[in-house]
């Protein structure tokens, strides 16, 4: 038997929408900023629990403050592609604390890699001893960030009554 689908509209979107504000709102919050009672706002939010709509809750932590402010895109091309040897290397990615992204990409390289750490010489040690010794890397190129001027961890969630966001007005 088929699982029931989940009828995913606006009411949904403005449910995403909060969360991703504040992920710490309360049901009756929540629903006090979408214009529904609780009960059906609980309803639908354990259905896009369940739906894989939310993957998680998270806290955003200072990376500057825990001094592990220096970040770093770093691309990653394999001396091969297959199957065995890609699944080999993200499952070593996975065990890699430094890399807090990952991305299979295209173009001159296989993988980018957001990587957060100490200082240029925390990252040398990541380079020399973590990342540089997986057998499947053959070049390695990195891009050091001074300065993060834009950081967001959500999607654009719009709904039918959202009016056009322009970022430049002609």
């Amino acid at each position: 038997m088929k699982p029931q689908q989940h009828n995913f509209d606006d009411a949904d979107r403005r449910i995403l929408r909060a969360l991703q504000g504040n992920a710490r709102l309360t049901i009756k919050e929540i629903a006090a900023e979408v214009g529904l009672s609780s009960t059906p706002v609980f309803e639908r939010l354990k259905r896009l629990e369940k739906g894989g709509f939310i993957k998680g809750y998270v806290t955003i932590l200072d990376a500057d403050k825990l001094d592990l402010g220096f970040t770093v895109f770093c691309n990653v091309k394999l001396k091969r592609i297959n199957r065995d040897i890609t699944m080999d290397f993200v499952s070593r990615i996975q065990e890699l604390s430094e890399v807090t992204e990952c991305y299979n990409v295209s173009g001159n390289f296989d993988f980018m890699l957001k990587v957060r750490v100490q200082d240029m010489k925390s990252y040398q040690q990541f380079i020399l001893n973590r990342l540089g010794v997986i057998e499947s890397v053959a070049h390695i190129e990195s891009t050091f960030v001074m300065k993060e001027e834009k950081q967001t961890y959500g999607v654009n969630i719009t709904t039918k009554d959202d009016k056009p966001y322009f970022a430049m007005n002609i």
